[in-house]
């Protein structure tokens, strides 16, 4: 297996593959995650890492730069290839790329109706720390918010 960055080249097969990581998502959500075009603008902003397969894409990631924290989000692994602990690297790899950009720590945002997620980030070191709201709440068929969780990767300054 292989990760690399994406390029805008890349905007297509990374839409479709988190389009499909979050058909999951429909019973309360509307609509597609993501399209190439907001992948290309994200792009402008932080990167993509794409894991890869024999040249076939299984999983990516979203990761930017705020402030001294990383975010990363749309961890994305192909359905047929989920169980495999391949979501594990993807959120190593994510969390490599902001040390490597001068992050003390990483943020991540997961839906609470998500109820699988929080514990499989606490396996990787995340704490809750709040709740935000809901970006798209026009297209939720039911209430939800974020619960924010973080992950410090560098020991406090002393």
């Amino acid at each position: 297996m292989n990760i690399r960055l994406a390029s805008p080249p890349d905007a297509a097969s990374v839409a479709a593959l988190v389009t499909l990581a979050y058909q999951v998502e429909a019973f309360f959500v509307d609509g597609d995650r993501t399209d190439a075009a907001d992948v290309r603008r994200r792009l402008e902003h932080g990167d993509f890492l794409l894991l890869e397969h024999e040249g076939v894409l299984i999983g990516c990631v979203y990761v930017e730069i705020r402030d001294e924290y990383g975010y990363f989000g749309m961890l994305s692994i192909d359905p047929q290839q989920q169980r495999q602990g391949l979501g594990a690297v993807l959120v190593d790899a994510a969390e490599r790329w902001c040390l490597r950009n001068g992050c003390r720590g990483v943020e991540i945002e997961v839906v609470n109706l998500r109820t699988e997620l929080p514990p499989f980030y606490r396996k990787l070191g995340y704490v809750e720390d709040g709740t935000r709201e809901f970006p798209d709440p026009e297209r939720c068929k039911l209430p939800c918010h974020f619960i924010v969780m973080r992950k410090d990767l560098l020991a406090p300054a002393r």
